[in-house]
């Protein structure tokens, strides 16, 4: 009873002062905030664990700038809208408190032939898809930046093999025909991997590359996981294996922590995000203010 008496008293004692404090004359008037909100949606490459998102929201937007990242592993511009992840990033777009919300959407990894369940087809399928994702974006009150797809780290006497080409420039086309802001992760971070070659490419990867793989790139062509009984291979015995199945590397699902030429490390998603930060502070200049370069 005198512990209810206690806390009673005070605070009939403090309430006083709290709503004096709250008035103070002297305090000067408080100005409203005014936050954006990004939402991230894509593939394993945009994903947390495996892509370049995670880092992107923890090191590249300041305090009024949130950052969502529902991009999942092994999904497409088809069956990420039709299992239903398209339904809650619609959600997420709501502007509600938000000044304005921007979309970032990249595909194309899973939208390739060889994939039974996700793949599209490129001609029509593939650019329909994104402009559909670019209506319903607009139509929910925000903003739409389509994204090209992540380069893949595949190389072939020492020269990128550039498999995802085309659906980049299917990205762009879109972009261009519907006046979209672009992110053109895929030239910058294929140039970029071009000039790294095979050897430092692999820091991006989630784990350290195998001996035989090491020696397959010294002499410029990458290759998959080697059989484990495999012998070490030297550079003037090249290895037998063959190159990485990106089917069977980019399942359904979160990326497994192993060593292959999409998915990234720390220290991949870190130089790939600073790069997509980059591109979005040049494309969409009301961004700028609020993302750390």
């Amino acid at each position: 009873m005198r512990r209810y008496l206690a806390t009673a008293l005070a605070c009939a004692v403090l309430a006083p002062w709290s709503a004096i404090a709250a008035d103070d004359p002297l305090r000067p008037p408080v100005t409203p905030i005014r936050a954006s909100k990004i939402v991230l949606v894509g593939d394993s490459t945009t994903a947390v664990q495996g892509g370049w998102g995670g880092a992107f929201c923890d090191r590249h937007v300041a305090s009024f700038l949130a950052c969502t990242n529902l991009a999942r592993g092994g999904r497409s511009t088809y069956n990420y809208r039709a299992e239903g992840s398209w339904e809650i990033a619609l959600h997420e777009m709501r502007a509600g408190p938000f000044d304005a919300v921007y979309v970032l959407v990249q595909f194309g990894h899973n939208d390739q032939p060889g994939k039974p369940g996700r793949s599209t087809d490129l001609a029509t399928e593939y650019p329909d898809n994104l402009r559909r994702y670019v209506a319903e974006i607009r139509a929910a009150g925000a903003h739409p930046v389509l994204v090209t797809p992540l380069t893949r780290r595949q190389f072939e006497n020492g020269k990128l093999l550039d498999d995802l080409a085309p659906w980049a420039e299917a990205t762009r086309t879109v972009a261009r025909e519907l006046d979209v802001s672009l992110v053109d992760l895929h030239a910058r971070s294929r140039a970029l991997v071009q000039g790294m070659g095979p050897v430092l490419a692999m820091r991006t990867a989630q784990r350290p590359a195998a001996p035989e793989q090491v020696v397959a790139a010294q002499a410029g062509t990458t290759i998959g996981a080697p059989p484990s009984a495999a012998p070490v291979a030297t550079s003037a015995s090249p290895s037998p294996a063959i190159a990485q199945d990106n089917a069977a590397t980019e399942p359904m699902g979160q990326a497994k922590l192993a060593f292959d030429y999409t998915h990234l490390g720390p220290e991949g998603a870190a130089l790939f995000a600073a790069i997509v930060a980059d591109e979005l502070a040049q494309q969409v200049p009301a961004l700028r203010r609020n993302l750390i370069l």
